[in-house]
């Protein structure tokens, strides 16, 4: 179902959507001042007005209906529908509320489980120090939660929600603009429902708050599905190991931002998590290198 890619195009497409999402926080934080649950409503909102737009133009509204003609389609889109909404919420929330850095660990953390679901669902080859470099995660990861006093649920979330939705995408293999439209229209009538009551209410940030804030509300339709869209390119294209590789311009990204845009300091427990976590990356990293220049490929 899946337009061909080649690997090359998948590449780049991986990581022109990472570096964007590692920037992305400087958006949202121009939005601090608006609910999360509105943003993210918004976000919904205006992704799916975009989608809208590009299948009109491309003509290509029949590969909706095409695409859940099986009732495992219909569940794995619902799932992919429902996994980048959390992630969606709990990003905005953790960035608008002062939690960049602990939102960069979760991303640090998201390849390493990639790899793990690629081992699991796609019979990618996991090698005896991918396994060590996952296991020294989880065990950063544990210590942290030991120091912390509790489990650091919010870098976990964003870390699952996102690594359990790059493997539905493979699964569902659908070309990308069909995918992320089908992935918004699931969602929208609630995004909908929501901003209807707020602003019933009087409490909705759009237009009452300005000219400013409109625009950006609704620009997040287009910064949302732009970087989803070369991420569902990259995903129906090249492994979820190699995926996981170039994933890490993320969270460096926003690591440097919370540290020194943003002024954040990080916890004993986020230090312990993260240099855990940098170690594993480390060594996941050098051994993919080593792996893909011993057996020739190159991209």
């Amino acid at each position: 179902m899946a337009e061909g890619f080649s690997r090359r195009q998948g590449f780049w497409s991986a990581a022109l959507a990472y570096g964007m999402w590692g920037i992305l926080p400087i958006y949202w934080k121009l939005l601090s001042e608006v609910d999360p649950l509105q943003i993210l409503a918004h976000r919904i909102l205006w992704a799916a007005v975009f989608c809208l737009v590009l299948l009109a133009g491309t003509k290509d509204m029949k590969s909706l209906r095409d695409a859940l003609s099986t009732r495992r389609n219909v569940v794995l889109v619902f799932c992919a529908a429902l996994l980048v909404t959390l992630n969606w919420g709990l990003y905005i929330y953790a960035v608008t509320s002062g939690h960049v850095i602990e939102s960069a660990l979760g991303y640090y953390i998201n390849p390493l489980l990639s790899v793990v679901l690629g081992g699991l669902f796609f019979r990618e080859k996991i090698d005896r120090w991918t396994g060590v470099a996952v296991g020294i995660a989880a065990i950063s990861i544990v210590a942290a939660g030991l120091l912390y006093g509790k489990v650091p649920w919010l870098s976990l979330f964003l870390a699952v929600t996102f690594a359990l939705y790059g493997a539905t995408k493979k699964k569902l293999n659908f070309p990308p603009i069909t995918s992320l439209a089908l992935e918004t229209f699931f969602v929208t009538p609630f995004a909908l429902v929501f901003l209807a009551v707020i602003h019933a209410q009087g409490g909705g940030a759009f237009v009452s708050e300005g000219l400013g804030v409109s625009i950006l509300l609704a620009l997040a339709g287009v910064v949302t599905a732009i970087p989803l869209l070369l991420f569902g390119v990259a995903a129906t294209s090249i492994s979820l190991q190699f995926m996981a590789f170039l994933q890490y311009i993320t969270p460096t990204a926003m690591l440097l931002l919370g540290l020194f845009a943003y002024g954040e300091e990080p916890s004993q427990a986020i230090v312990v998590a993260f240099a855990g976590v940098l170690v594993a990356v480390i060594i996941f990293t050098a051994t993919r290198i080593q792996a893909t220049r011993a057996a020739g490929k190159h991209v």
